[in-house]
């Protein structure tokens, strides 16, 4: 046989099943969380070795067009 609950007991259980829920909705938003700061986290490190690579080239450039420091025109606060 089934057993009728309490007011107090059915209160507890309401409760329960209130706490249950958000927890599985934080877990669901945890993992997603966890996805965004994995991408974040690859994404900040393919524009890092881009921008590597593009100070490389800048350098090559930059070597190419001024060989000589004294052909370098000066900084701007000169």
């Amino acid at each position: 046989m089934h057993e009728q609950l309490s007011p107090r007991d059915q209160a507890l259980e309401a409760r329960l099943v209130e706490l249950e829920t958000r927890l599985s909705f934080q877990e669901q938003a945890l993992n997603e969380l966890s996805e965004a700061l994995a991408d974040a986290r690859l994404t900040g490190a393919r524009n890092a070795e881009l921008i590597r690579h593009l100070l490389e080239d800048l350098g090559k450039v930059r070597s190419t067009l001024f060989a000589d420091a004294a052909d370098e025109p000066p900084p701007p606060h000169y």
